[in-house]
């Protein structure tokens, strides 16, 4: 795992690449203890965005969590790959390259094909 430290004087965040699809910029830190593993249901907010800032999804806009099962392929694959490694209470940025995501095919019309897409995830809660 690479793990890079950025700080200046407008914001601090930790940037963490797991493998060559997903990258993780933290936002808010969780509480650094308690992680989901593998089949753990989660509950979390998320807005997602394209590349160019489109948001073409939300949890927060339609006032209601996601709630599923991590790590089992419920979900894209960046969204397994990501959530896990971060901590409850933990707000941070998952970008994911297409291949993570919904591939060469997208899912028109919503998301073009080879579309690498930006999460912004808040864990709320690890049942």
């Amino acid at each position: 795992m690479l793990r890079t430290v950025f700080s200046n004087s407008v914001r601090s965040f930790h940037s963490s690449r797991f493998n060559m699809g997903v990258t993780k910029e933290v936002l808010k830190a969780g509480d650094g203890k308690n992680f989901p593993k593998k089949g753990d249901t989660v509950t979390m907010h998320y807005t997602g965005t394209l590349n160019n800032g489109s948001k073409f999804d939300s949890s927060v806009d339609r006032g209601q969590p996601f709630v599923t099962a991590i790590g089992v392929g419920r979900v894209i694959k960046g969204w397994d790959e990501g959530v896990p490694q971060m901590s409850l209470g933990e707000k941070a940025i998952l970008r994911i390259s297409y291949d993570y995501a919904y591939g060469e095919r997208g899912f028109p019309p919503v998301i073009p094909p080879k579309s690498d897409l930006n999460f912004e995830v808040e864990l709320l809660k690890i049942n």
